[in-house]
């Protein structure tokens, strides 16, 4: 098997297992709250914005605090592999249930997918970690490549799905073939069911090949181990202070987190209802925004990882990145400030959010593949599975806040949009300040275990 340039064989396999399994993710991100907000009459469920919102935050919650409990089954019961396994089988039948269009298939498919999403998350990250070595330079940059496999899932399902849910075309389609066209959003439901699917199949194919990836990272581990009870209760305190520095970055991850979530949330609602879905006079349905960000990670995570590689030991340290990345999350919402100034004469152009994806890219390249790079080195081998889960918890508390931010809308009356976009942009500030505060104490025990 062909390794992706100077990156370990196994890759190439978790990559494409993972595109897959978030384009299954982010189809649902991208019709879930327009599907929940449309009238009744046109094939919707008919909820407030703010039930929406709330629903939408409590399923991105549920989604990454089950990484918890999926990492920990990884570490005591199932083993990584198996947990990738199971979880991918899971999201298929959520994804097939959500397609059935009730609302007890709904709330049956939305907790399936939570459930599955936690069981395969985090150990697929577990599983790129353990192709390197704790102190191989090439992990951050590995990493980014692997980020690069999310987005490309999460361009194309907004593509895929946002088409067949909300395009004209389409419908017409469905009409002239003598189906209802308003049940259009149920097909966009199962091909995000059809991606894991294939997902799976993926991982399945690949699955042997991997059983010897982390060998030599697992040796490692196991010296780590026994040099740890041999040296007693230094090292233990060591260990706690990388947990604490873990507990650093996803610290950052929630307050990065409540602008990143938001795409799902108040974004959609104000690509939907607030700006003009066109561009050089194309138009486009409005889920289709959400590709936009993934579209930009793909062009950029190759960039930000070949600069890591050549900056080597001159770039930022790991909780530098957290703190630049949290600096250009407060920007994209003091954007928004001004887009919805511009919103309340009337629809607005959609380079503003054109804008706000741009900025908040930059930041989650910043964080989110730093983010995955350090818990995998920083945890104890035998929690790794765990502290992974931990890392996907705190975004899914970010992504809560950022549903319950969202409930705060009220789109009937567009002058208090600006005064809760600039409230946001002053949490993440104040989340950045903190960060930037324990940046040099992270720093330094990360310096002192040989980790920077």
């Amino acid at each position: 098997m062909i390794g992706f340039g100077k990156h370990p064989s196994g890759l190439m396999p978790l990559f494409f297992t993972e595109m897959w399994e978030r384009f299954s993710f982010y189809g649902l991100n991208a019709l879930l709250v327009l599907y929940l907000v449309l009238p009744v009459a046109q094939g919707g469920l008919g909820y407030t914005t703010a039930r929406a919102s709330l629903l939408y935050g409590n399923y991105v919650l549920a989604v990454y605090l089950f990484s918890i409990v999926g990492g920990y089954l990884a570490d005591r019961l199932l083993g990584t592999g198996r947990a990738v396994m199971l979880g991918g089988a899971v999201i298929v039948c959520g994804h097939f249930s959500m397609a059935l269009g009730t609302h007890a298939s709904l709330f049956v498919g939305l907790a399936c997918v939570a459930v599955g999403t936690g069981l395969l998350k985090p150990n697929i990250s577990v599983l790129v970690g353990q192709l390197y070595a704790r102190d191989d330079n090439r992990r951050d940059a590995g990493f980014s490549l692997f980020y690069m496999g999310i987005n490309l899932g999460a361009f194309a399902s907004p593509i895929v799905c946002g088409y067949l849910a909300q395009g004209e075309g389409f419908r017409l389609w469905l009409a002239s073939a003598g189906f209802d066209a308003r049940h259009s959003w149920h097909w966009g439901f199962a091909a995000a069911g059809i991606g894991m699917l294939i997902g799976l199949a993926t991982f399945a194919r690949y699955w042997p090949t991997l059983s010897g990836a982390g060998v030599s990272m697992r040796a490692a581990e196991s010296q780590e181990s026994a040099l740890a009870t041999a040296a007693g209760g230094a090292t233990r305190a060591e260990t706690l202070r990388k947990l604490a520095v873990i507990g650093f970055f996803c610290f950052g991850a929630i307050v990065f987190s409540i602008a990143l979530k938001q795409s799902g949330a108040s974004l959609s609602l104000f690509a939907d209802r607030l700006t003009r879905n066109e561009i050089f006079g194309w138009s486009f349905p409005s889920s289709w925004f959400q590709s936009v960000a993934p579209a930009m990670v793909m062009v950029l995570a190759p960039c930000f990882s070949l600069l890591w590689l050549r900056l080597d030991q001159r770039q930022p340290s790991s909780p530098a990145k957290v703190v630049i990345g949290l600096v250009l999350g407060t920007l994209s919402f003091v954007i928004l400030v001004f887009a919805a100034q511009a919103a309340v004469s009337g629809r607005v152009s959609p380079w503003w959010l054109l804008s706000v994806y741009f900025v908040t890219t930059l930041g989650e390249l910043c964080i989110s593949p730093v983010g995955l790079s350090n818990v995998t080195r920083l945890a104890p081998p035998a929690l790794v599975g765990l502290m992974m889960g931990m890392w996907f918890g705190a975004i899914g508390l970010g992504g809560k806040i950022a549903g319950v931010f969202s409930s705060w809308l009220n789109l009937d009356d567009l002058t208090q949009l600006p005064g809760i976009f600039a409230w946001q942009a002053a949490i993440i500030a104040a989340g950045c300040v903190i960060v930037a505060l324990l940046m040099p104490w992270a720093r330094r025990v990360m310096r002192q275990s040989g980790l920077e």
